[in-house]
């Protein structure tokens, strides 16, 4: 048995078990009998506590998983398309992009967008409002894709666009309401507990997606590692690989962000575990690990979230630091020493 497919079978059995912790721990203490019957399909002790599991429970862990994933294989992608160890999904602003088109309705219409003869408020304008605001930076990162060849030059372009839109956000605050703000900050603490069942099948389509084209490109990936000229001799059309490229990163950053919020440092952190699990930069084994690794952190930050018990929930951005930090620290020491 080759060493990637011995962690690719322990990072799966270690998901199994984060999934079913997320399952039989959270805020509300339900026994742990009550909620293997309550997945088995029978009827518990208590109506909430069945509500609880299947309505909350159940999607919260899925969502964490897929969202591990998305963020985990985006970071991924842009670290070796531009060669940077440092890049993560908001390097090119697309997480801006989210957090504009959300304080724009918080902010600026009151969390209610009008549609003609409907309004959208509450959870699905914000979630509107991201989607659109990331598609918008995803699609002006494309349009600058066509007009400058140079890596360098493109994430400089993703860097000031993020500036932009900080700026824009900062400027809706400083105008804003108490209430606006308040809602608003609460929303960057990302939630994997935004997603209902309902919204579940929507927000798991577009991720599966997202990771399919993502692995599409593995050996694109694996022939830039060896340098633009280089990919180009073997046949790699760089302008395309460059388009789908941006596509998935742009298609899964989006959809994590419009529904769970910013959430910091899995995408920045996560490819690393993996490479340093592997020690290789082989994208055949080292994506898969990377979608096992996302979606474990994932898991685990959401159960810390959990954990505390009384009903509430820590902020999610408050956790993935503390465990992305020190990761992201390493590196930058071992980029000094090499």
């Amino acid at each position: 048995m080759s060493k990637s497919t011995r962690h690719i079978l322990f990072l799966s059995i270690l998901m199994l078990l984060l999934v079913a912790a997320n399952l039989f721990f959270g805020t509300i203490h339900i026994p742990a009998r009550e909620t293997f019957h309550i997945l088995l399909g029978q009827e518990a002790s208590k109506a909430s506590w069945s509500f609880i599991v299947l309505q909350t429970r159940v999607p919260q862990a899925i969502v964490a998983l897929l969202t591990g994933a998305a963020l985990s294989v985006s970071g991924l992608m842009l670290q070796t398309a531009f060669n940077n160890p440092l890049a993560g999904p908001d390097i090119l602003g697309i997480n801006s992009g989210a957090g504009l088109g959300v304080a724009i309705v918080m902010l600026a219409f009151g969390g209610v967008i009008p549609t003609g003869s409907m309004l959208l408020s509450g959870s699905l304008a914000i979630i509107s409002a991201a989607f659109v605001g990331a598609l918008v930076v995803t699609g002006l990162i494309l349009i600058f894709s066509t007009l400058t060849h140079s890596r360098v030059m493109l994430l400089i372009i993703g860097i000031m666009i993020s500036y932009i839109a900080s700026s824009m956000v900062s400027l809706l605050n400083f105008f804003s309401t108490a209430e606006g703000v308040h809602s608003y900050m609460m929303w960057g603490m990302g939630n994997f507990g935004s997603v209902s069942l309902e919204r579940l099948p929507l927000f798991a389509a577009f991720t599966l997606v997202g990771l399919a084209i993502a692995f599409c490109l593995v050996k694109p990936l694996n022939a830039l590692l060896l340098g633009v000229h280089y990919a180009e001799n073997l046949g790699i059309n760089i302008r395309r690989t460059r388009t789908l490229l941006l596509l998935a990163t742009g298609l899964l950053s989006s959809v994590a962000t419009a529904y769970c919020g910013p959430i910091s440092f899995i995408g920045l952190a996560v490819p690393h575990i993996a490479r340093l699990l592997l020690g290789t930069n082989n994208h055949r084994s080292l994506m898969p690990v990377t979608v096992l690794c996302g979606g474990c952190i994932a898991l685990l930050c959401n159960l810390i979230s959990t954990l505390p018990g009384g009903g509430r929930m820590l902020p999610l951005n408050a956790i993935t630091p503390i465990i992305g930090a020190p990761i992201v620290i390493f590196v930058i020491l071992k980029m000094r020493r090499s």
